[in-house]
């Protein structure tokens, strides 16, 4: 019997989001409350395709050319002189990609009986983070707002599309990041700077529009953007949200990662012992991202032990970040993993 809930990042293995959504539906049904559509393609490496797009962008110009090869190795983009960005001009894709497989989510919900609670889930990354990969932190500061704009505009054409029960997972990796980098006195002052910027957003929303928050450390190319001494930034990050929220944007979900891209969570009692300090209201569930291919399942349960001894109630079972970075070998591993976890 199925005692916890399980949680989707974001990208699946799988070819089409068909196969993608039919794997996770497969290994594990009634454990999902939302479900991606895998993001498969193109879209397996975030906002990669994103930022390409950029290139043929009539107002910006390579600042830096990049391959993507690792964090630092990126292209960077300004402005043309001359010229200004608006949010209008930019295509964030998401609108395309759910008018392809929002069908597709339909069917498998009908088929698997699931259509009074399962939700369709979208990725959203932070306007933050769609501005410091394609600008750099300075250039962000200076061209956030066009990207907030075309954020909100493919946020209410989706919902137009996939009707009001849909889940919007905002994902903020260089949020938290820049947090866990942070001297420690400057920590709580950026966790509340940091927070209302995430949840101006949220403001910006449709009333009633419900939202996720994905706290992640990076995955691309399977290796994280940055790592944490303990779980004391991401604590800070998650009572600032919660403590700005809009109340009429309802936030479901807190994702946390304690894995790191290809390294396994720890499993010393002192890295989850900020924990402890966690605010979070009893309808705001808390996924723990700890599953992971290169671990054994008896130390995912003492990880999964630490964590909800320290929020006393049990915890949503999730992987740290999407899986497409992962062999289809390993993602399944997850998956499979996942299921365990969330039934014993």
């Amino acid at each position: 019997m199925t005692t916890r809930e399980a949680h989707l990042v974001g990208s699946l293995p799988g070819s089409s989001a068909a196969e993608a959504m039919g794997m996770a539906l497969d290994i594990l049904g009634p454990s999902l409350h939302s479900l991606p559509d895998g993001e498969t393609g193109e879209r397996r490496n975030w906002i990669l395709s994103i930022v390409e797009q950029l290139r043929a962008h009539p107002d910006l110009e390579l600042q830096r050319e990049g391959d993507w090869s690792d964090y630092d190795k990126t292209p960077r983009f300004r402005v043309r002189r001359g010229h200004h960005l608006f949010g209008a001009t930019l295509d964030l894709g998401h609108v395309a990609a759910v008018r392809e497989t929002f069908p597709v989510f339909e069917k498998l919900r009908t088929a698997a009986g699931r259509e009074d609670d399962l939700a369709f889930q979208q990725g959203v990354p932070s306007d933050l983070d769609l501005a410091m990969f394609s600008f750099g932190p300075l250039g962000a500061l200076r061209h956030r707002r066009a990207f907030t704009e075309a954020t909100l505009v493919e946020v209410r054409a989706v919902a137009t599309l996939t009707g009001p029960s849909t889940l919007f997972q905002v994902e903020m990796p260089a949020e938290l990041v820049l947090l866990a980098r942070a001297p420690a006195p400057a920590r709580p002052p950026l966790a509340r700077l940091l927070a209302r910027g995430l949840t101006q957003l949220a403001a910006g929303a449709p009333p009633g529009t419900r939202f996720a928050v994905h706290l992640c450390l990076g995955d691309m190319n399977n290796r994280a953007y940055g790592t944490m001494g303990d779980v004391g930034p991401l604590v800070l990050l998650a009572n600032a949200l919660v403590d700005a929220w809009p109340a009429d944007r309802p936030l479901e979900l807190v994702h946390a990662p304690f894995a790191a891209a290809d390294r396994p969570a720890t499993v010393d009692p002192d890295f989850y012992a900020p924990l402890g300090q966690i605010r979070l209201p009893a309808g705001v569930r808390f996924a723990a991202g700890f599953v992971h291919e290169a671990q054994t399942l008896d130390d995912q349960r003492r990880i999964r032990t630490i964590i909800e001894g320290h929020l006393g109630r049990p915890v949503v079972i999730a992987s740290a970040c999407g899986l497409g970075r992962r062999t289809d070998e390993a993602a399944r591993v997850v998956l499979e993993r996942t299921a365990e976890l969330c039934a014993d």
